[in-house]
């Protein structure tokens, strides 16, 4: 049974389960969420061909890959070998995928289990989740893809991401680089651009929901509802470092002016 209410909207520290446990059925319109769909700590019978003749047990991670993958030191020019990102996707990302993010995705690579599904459908009335295809979830109509315009053929990272919803329109696909824009900084290994965000909520949301990101990362998805006038949206994220940095990130979005505050002071100085 769900705890009394008592969390006003905004961006938490702490577990997803524990969070969710303290809303009650059916709290939040539309639930928007990215959990971990590999596992970082496993192991998986069997083994691949590492390129220098031995055998090695496979790890796989969300991206489809090893996660030693992204141990590799880019080499000067060249082709890439087997198992090495390709230098010119090393280039423009500004450095090997384990300098920047390996560790961290190894340590929360975790796919949620059954229970998380559970409470997740318990408190929200409609889901949009990125890596369903991942899961053992209902079959779907509506699944929406992303398409990342900037990422090569040759790049170990996915061209494209999946997300299973609730919703019984037809697949939809948006278009976007990953990072979004120049000006869109990138600190979370799986950030989505504010853009994506925006596009779902053009089309999934109605003003006045109530929104839910149980794996918030880099807030992008509270960035996006902030822009867009859902100011009943709520986070949660587990990691200390990567929730610093997104509630950095959101404190500094909300305290720009929007087209929305201007509106809602006006309407304010109406009823007034």
């Amino acid at each position: 049974m769900a705890e009394n209410y008592l969390m006003p909207p905004g961006l938490y520290l702490m577990d997803c389960m524990d969070g969710m446990k303290r809303f009650p059925d059916k709290f939040f319109d539309l639930a928007i969420v990215d959990p971990p769909y590999g596992d970082g700590n496993s192991k998986i019978g069997g083994g691949y061909d590492s390129g220098d003749g031995s055998t090695n047990t496979r790890k796989w991670n969300r991206f489809g890959q090893r996660f030693d993958r992204y141990k590799h030191q880019n080499l000067p020019g060249g082709v890439a070998r087997q198992g090495q990102i390709p230098p010119r996707d090393v280039e423009r990302t500004g450095g090997t995928w384990a300098e920047k993010y390996g560790k961290k995705i190894i340590a929360w690579d975790v796919a949620p289990g059954k229970e998380y599904f559970d409470e997740l459908f318990r408190v929200s009335r409609d889901q949009i989740i990125w890596g369903g295809n991942y899961f053992d979830l209902p079959p779907t109509r509506c699944f929406l893809v992303w398409r990342k315009l900037t990422i090569s053929e040759y790049f170990s990272m996915a061209m494209a991401e999946y997300a299973w919803t609730s919703f019984t329109g037809n697949a939809k696909v948006f278009e976007a680089a990953p990072q979004g824009s120049a000006n869109e900084t990138r600190f979370h290994p799986t950030q989505k651009p504010v853009a994506l965000y925006q596009w779902i909520l053009s089309r999934y949301a109605k003003p006045g929901m109530k929104i839910l990101d149980t794996h918030a990362g880099s807030a992008t998805s509270l960035v996006a509802c902030h822009r867009a006038g859902f100011d009943q949206a709520w986070g949660f994220e587990i990691d200390p470092t990567y929730f610093k940095k997104a509630k950095d990130r959101l404190d500094k979005e909300k305290a720009q002016i929007t087209i929305f505050d201007i509106v809602k002071e006006e309407e304010q100085c109406k009823m007034d």
